[in-house]
């Protein structure tokens, strides 16, 4: 049975499956859950994935997505909705990805606070209003369309950061 094959999280409570996608309450209780499971995601790279090597952070990211997408692509089917907004694991565990080579590019040129928050801006950004074809990956099958869609986002603020790190490098 592959990791990410949903059949491995049936075993598991649908109590337990829920709140692991949901990242417990930060998706169930609070108004806007994909901006607490970015935070989320936000606090847990700065807390310890900050000074970690591109090539850290990219292998936890893929692992932790392969996770994710079972267990939230598993939530979503016991919910009976395709892409619940309940679900935030995928947002937690893809946030890294906007910072991957950070220090050599926008972490050089501007105070880290200012880079995690633009790159924070630009997930987000890029997360709901799903733009260069983004949105089609939502519809890949099961937990895939769940998260490949937010990787694909957290590139696209990673790539927007270094283009802006470098754009104002050249000024």
């Amino acid at each position: 049975m592959e990791l990410t094959d949903p059949r491995w999280t049936r075993a598991l409570p649908t109590k337990f499956v829920c709140a692991v996608a949901t990242l417990g309450p930060l998706g169930t209780r609070l108004p806007a859950p994909g901006t607490w499971g970015s935070l989320a995601g936000l606090l847990c790279f700065t807390v310890f994935f900050r000074h970690a090597r591109w090539e850290v952070v990219f292998a936890w990211s893929v692992l932790a997505s392969l996770v994710a997408v079972a267990f939230c692509g598993d939530a979503a089917r016991r919910l009976g909705r395709e892409d619940p907004g309940e679900v935030i694991l995928d947002e937690f565990v893809v946030m890294p990805l906007v910072f991957l080579g950070w220090r050599a590019g926008a972490g050089a040129r501007w105070p880290e606070w200012v880079v995690l928050l633009a790159g924070f801006a630009l997930f987000r950004f890029y997360d709901i209003l799903k733009p260069l074809g983004i949105s089609r990956l939502q519809r890949l099958p099961g937990g895939w369309g769940i998260v490949v869609d937010d990787a694909a986002a957290a590139l696209a603020a990673c790539a927007t950061l270094h283009l802006g790190a470098w754009l104002w490098a050249l000024r």
